[in-house]
């Protein structure tokens, strides 16, 4: 097989139709858009929410709620999946980054699910009450970066 033996899978390709091209063509004159009105325009396209002039449901129903700007967001890695890493390793961001614990640019806070069985010195954004006690338990360091 060469270059220009290449061609789509037969049946997988077919031509675009003309429209427009006059009446023999099946689809001249309107062109396959009726007679008038906003939808055989150029242009004319009724943008998603529009409801012909009556107050959009989006606008009908009130707001609620509230979204606080402040908040912060972090990556959550569990005391149980510490356990992977050798005893006495600092297991930075970028460690946790490099062993796919962490996937997104967030900071991390380590939670504590499950049971830390060996001494590491962890070094995260945040470090809940729970996890905190487990890494000392186990006579390791949590140090906040």
């Amino acid at each position: 097989m060469r270059l220009h033996d290449l061609q789509p899978a037969p049946g997988s390709h077919e031509k675009k139709t003309r429209r427009g091209r006059g009446l023999g063509s099946g689809l001249g004159k309107t062109a396959g858009r009726g007679h008038k009105g906003q939808k055989a325009r150029s242009g004319g396209s009724i943008r998603p929410g529009f409801e012909g002039g009556q107050m959009p449901l989006q606008r009908r129903l009130p707001k609620r709620g509230f979204k606080n700007p402040f908040r912060v967001e972090y990556e959550i890695v569990n005391i149980e999946s510490l356990n992977q890493f050798e005893a006495d390793t600092v297991v930075t961001v970028s460690l946790l980054k490099q062993h796919r614990l962490v996937r997104r640019n967030l900071p991390v806070k380590i939670l504590g699910d499950g049971a830390l069985d060996r001494p590491l010195v962890v070094q995260a954004n945040a470090f809940s009450k729970s996890a905190k006690e487990k890494i000392e338990a186990a006579s390791g360091r949590a140090e906040v970066v």
